[in-house]
C-alpha cells in the first residue's frame, strides 16, 4: 500500500447509481460540497481530493434498510447494493485518530443520497505509528503478570454488577482471589458508584488480593473500571499504580480513542478495553462499521485486551462474526501492535471446546461469570472446571470423556448442560 494514502471500504446502498453515490462520497469527505465553489480548482482537487477506488456491484433490493433517502426523478423503485473503495491523501489528516474518524466515517453517514452505509475496512499508512504505539503489553504483557502459559487466562466479573457495598465487595473479592482465578474484572457499570467510590474500592480489593496472594502464592490480575473524565483517568490509575494493581479497565466507547491513546501514554498496567455501547454502532447491517475496522483504531489507541463477545452468547452477534472480530486482532499491524481478545458472556466450562476449534487459538481471555460463580461446588470447583475443560480441547480429548476422572468438570458439564 502506498504511503501517502488511507484506504476506506464501505457497502452501500442507495437509489441512484453506484458511481453517482460514489462520488457523492469522494466529494462530500474530501474538497466538494453540494455545488461547484470557486476555490475548489484542479489544484486543490489534484492535491486533496478523495478518489474512488473500486465499485462492485452487489444485489438489488426493492425497499430500503434505512429511513430519509431521497429518491432520484423517475425513480424505479430499487436500491442497489455495493462494495466502494475510497482513497483519503493522508497529509488531509495526518496521524490523527479524530481527524481520520471524521473523514471516513463522518458526515457522509448522513448523506440523502444512501439508505445504507457501512464502513467496513481501513487501511493506514505506517505513519501513524509514529503518534500511536499501540498496547504496551499485549499477549506476552498480560501473560507475564498473570504467569500464565500453555492455555487461556481464565477470569470472572463482580457479580452484581452494582450495587455491593465496599465490604460487600470484599467478601466477594476474598472469595474469589482465593479460588485459582487469573483475572477478575468490575462490571462496566461499576466505575466509582456515591456508596463505593473507587478510592474505596481499589483498597479493598488490593487488601483481599495481596492477602489471597500471600496464602496462596498467587496474585490475581484485578481489572479496575477508571472510565471517567481525562483527568479522572490520570488519578484513577495512578490509584491503582500506588496500591499495586495489575490492570485497569476502560468503557472506549465512553472515553473516546483520544482519552484511550491518553491513557496509553502514561499507563503502567495492561489496558482492558471494554467495548459496551458497541452495538448501537453496528448491530444495523446496513450502518456503523465492522469491528475488523473498528478493532485497528482501538489496538492503534492502546487496548491491551479488546472484548469480541463470545462464542452461544447472551448477545445478538454470530459466531461467525466473533470468530472475524478474533482473527482480525490477531491479524498484525504495522508488524505488531498485538491485543489479547476477551470472549465474555455465556461461557463456561461446556464452551472450551467449541471455542478452541473455531478460534484454533488459545492466546484469550476467557471470562465466566455464571459459569464459574454458578459452579455446584462454588467459584473454587467452577475455575477447576473451565481449567479442566481447556485442558481437554487443547489435548483433543472429548470433555465428557476428560469428565470421568475430573469431578469439576463432569459437574460443570451436568449442570450448564441443562
Amino acid at each position: 500500500m502506498k504511503q501517502s494514502v488511507i484506504l476506506a471500504t464501505y457497502i452501500i446502498e442507495t437509489p441512484y447509481t453506484l458511481q453517482h453515490a460514489a462520488e457523492v462520497m469522494a466529494g462530500e469527505q474530501s474538497t466538494g460540497t453540494f455545488i461547484a465553489v470557486p476555490r475548489e480548482t484542479d489544484e486543490v482537487k489534484a492535491r486533496s481530493a478523495a478518489r474512488i477506488v473500486s465499485i462492485k456491484e452487489l444485489e438489488v433490493v426493492g425497499s430500503p434498510s434505512l429511513p430519509g433517502a431521497k429518491v432520484p426523478r423517475n425513480h424505479n423503485g430499487q436500491y442497489y447494493r455495493g462494495e466502494v473503495v475510497l482513497e483519503f491523501p493522508y497529509h488531509n489528516i495526518g496521524p490523527s485518530i479524530p481527524n481520520l474518524m471524521a473523514t471516513v466515517a463522518g458526515n457522509l453517514y448522513e448523506l440523502q443520497e444512501f439508505s445504507g452505509l457501512r464502513l467496513t475496512g481501513l487501511e493506514l499508512p505506517e505513519q501513524f505509528s509514529s503518534v500511536y504505539r499501540g498496547p504496551k503489553f499485549g499477549i506476552d504483557g498480560t501473560r507475564k503478570l498473570t504467569n500464565v502459559y500453555g492455555r487461556p487466562i481464565i477470569g470472572t466479573i463482580i457479580k452484581p454488577s452494582i450495587g455491593l457495598s465496599i465490604e460487600e465487595l470484599r467478601l466477594v473479592v476474598r472469595e474469589l482471589s482465593e479460588a485459582g482465578l487469573d483475572f477478575i474484572k468490575d462490571d462496566e457499570l461499576n466505575a466509582s458508584p456515591l456508596f463505593a467510590p473507587i478510592d474505596q474500592k481499589v483498597k479493598v480489593v488490593m487488601e483481599e488480593i495481596e492477602r489471597a496472594a500471600d496464602k496462596t502464592g498467587k496474585k490475581v490480575m484485578y481489572a479496575f473500571n477508571i472510565t471517567g473524565d481525562i483527568d479522572e483517568l490520570r488519578r484513577n490509575h495512578d490509584l491503582v499504580i500506588a496500591t499495586g494493581g495489575t490492570c485497569v479497565m476502560v468503557s472506549i466507547q465512553s472515553i473516546g480513542l483520544s482519552g484511550l491513546a491518553y491513557l496509553n501514554q502514561y499507563s503502567q498496567v495492561p489496558i482492558h478495553g471494554h467495548r459496551n455501547q458497541w452495538g448501537m454502532m453496528t448491530r444495523c447491517p446496513w450502518l456503523g462499521m465492522e469491528f475488523t475496522a473498528y478493532q485497528k483504531l482501538c489496538r492503534l489507541a492502546g487496548a491491551d485486551h479488546l472484548h469480541v463477545n463470545a462464542l452461544n452468547s447472551k448477545f445478538y452477534e454470530s459466531n461467525d462474526s466473533v470468530i472475524r472480530s478474533v482473527q482480525a486482532i490477531r491479524e498484525p499491524i504495522f508488524n505488531g501492535y498485538e491485543s489479547m481478545p476477551v470472549l465474555s458472556s455465556g461461557q463456561s466450562a461446556i464452551t472450551a471446546a467449541e471455542t478452541y476449534e473455531q478460534l484454533g487459538t488459545f492466546d484469550i481471555l476467557n471470562v465466566a461469570g455464571g459459569g464459574i460463580m454458578a459452579h455446584p461446588d462454588g467459584p473454587e470447583g467452577g475455575v477447576k472446571s473451565m481449567q479442566q475443560a481447556w485442558e481437554a480441547a487443547i489435548q483433543g480429548i472429548d470433555a465428557d470423556t476428560y469428565a470421568k476422572k475430573h469431578s469439576e468438570l463432569r459437574r460443570a458439564i451436568e449442570r450448564f448442560s441443562k
